[in-house]
C-alpha cells in the first residue's frame, strides 16, 4: 500500500504538472483505492480459509449480548453540538441575502489548482446560494447519522456484556458528536468559500480557506475516534462466549448484508465508524435521498 500510495501521488503530480489536466489527481486516487482494496480482498480470502481450514470456532460457545435499553433509552442527541452548523448555516445564508444585491454580475463556481476563478456563472439565487444548499443538505445529513448511530444495534462482546455495553454509549455519543462537529467545520468551510464568490476575491490562496477548516474537521474527528476505538474488557469474570461467526453477512468483507438484521447502521468489522446493512431496504432509500439532495445541489450551482 505504501508503494502503491508513492506511485500514484507521484504518477498523478507528474502527469498534472506535464499537462495541467485536474481530472488525473481524482483518478490516481480512484486507482490507489483499487490497489487498496484489491489488497484487503485477498487478505481477506485467506483468512476466511485459515477459519476454516484451522477450525477456529471449534470447542467455542458462541453468543450474541443485546443491549435492549437502547430502544427505551438510548443516549441523548447532541443538541448543543448541533447548534455549531446550524448557526454557522443561518449565518452565511443571512450575510447572503445582505450582500445580494452588491453582488458582481459573474460569480466565481469553481477554482483552478492555482486558486485562480476558472470557471464564472451569471447571478442567480441557485448559483449564489449553492453552497448555502450544501451546507443544509450536510448538516441535515451527518445529522441523520448521527441520530441513526445513537439508536442503532451495538456489537456487544458476549464475554464482556456490561463493560462492552457502556463501551459502546460512550463511543456512540463520541461519533454523533465528531460527526456534529464535522458538519460543523464543513459548514464554516462553505462559508468562506460563499464569501470569497459573493466578493469576486480573486487569490491564490482561496482554496485554503475551504480545504483548511474540512480537512481539520475530517482530521480531529479520525483521531478522537480512533482514541477511544478499543474496546475496554473490565474487571468483571468472563461469560465463556464468543462473538458468532458471521463471515457469511459482509460480502467481499466490507458490505453488511443481512435480511433478517433490522438494523439500519451497524458497527464495522474493522477501523473506525459505522456501515449501513445493506440488507435493509431502509438503506437504498437512505443512499436514493442522498443522491437525490446531491443532484439537487449539483443543478442549483451550475444550472443557474
Amino acid at each position: 500500500m505504501l508503494l502503491s500510495g508513492v506511485l500514484t501521488a507521484v504518477a498523478g503530480a507528474g502527469t498534472f504538472a506535464a499537462t495541467g489536466a485536474t481530472f488525473l489527481l481524482p483518478v490516481s486516487v480512484l486507482l490507489l483505492l483499487g490497489a487498496w482494496y484489491g489488497c484487503f480482498f485477498l487478505a481477506n480470502q485467506e483468512i476466511r480459509a485459515a477459519k476454516a481450514a484451522g477450525n477456529w470456532y471449534g470447542g467455542l460457545h458462541q453468543g450474541i449480548a443485546v443491549d435492549t435499553g437502547l430502544r427505551s433509552d438510548p443516549p441523548r442527541f447532541p443538541w448543543l453540538w448541533l447548534a455549531f452548523p446550524v448557526t454557522v448555516t443561518v449565518a452565511t445564508g443571512a450575510i447572503g441575502v445582505v450582500e445580494y444585491p452588491s453582488m458582481p454580475a459573474l460569480l466565481a463556481v469553481h477554482y483552478g489548482a492555482g486558486g485562480q476563478a476558472d470557471r464564472l456563472a451569471p447571478k442567480s439565487f441557485g448559483t449564489a446560494f449553492s453552497l448555502v444548499i450544501v451546507q443544509v443538505i450536510v448538516t441535515l445529513l451527518l445529522s441523520v447519522i448521527a441520530a441513526g448511530i445513537l439508536r442503532g444495534r451495538a456489537d456487544l462482546d458476549p464475554a464482556h456484556p456490561q463493560a462492552s455495553a457502556r463501551w459502546h454509549r460512550q463511543y456512540a455519543s463520541l461519533g454523533a458528536r465528531a460527526l456534529l462537529g464535522l458538519a460543523g467545520m464543513i459548514a464554516l468551510g462553505m462559508m468562506g468559500s460563499s464569501l470569497l464568490m459573493w466578493t469576486g476575491t480573486r487569490a491564490h490562496w482561496a482554496a485554503v480557506v475551504v480545504v483548511v477548516p474540512v480537512l481539520a474537521g475530517v482530521g480531529l474527528a479520525m483521531v478522537v475516534l480512533a482514541r477511544y476505538n478499543r474496546e475496554p474488557q473490565g474487571t468483571a469474570r468472563e461469560t465463556g462466549l464468543t462473538h458468532r461467526d458471521d463471515d457469511k453477512f459482509w460480502r467481499g468483507g466490507l458490505l453488511y448484508i443481512n435480511r433478517e438484521d433490522h438494523a439500519l447502521m451497524v458497527p464495522r468489522r474493522f477501523g473506525l465508524g459505522w456501515t449501513l446493512n445493506f440488507g435493509n431496504p431502509r438503506a437504498g432509500m437512505l443512499l436514493a435521498g442522498v443522491l437525490a439532495l446531491i443532484s439537487l445541489a449539483v443543478i442549483l450551482r451550475f444550472g443557474g
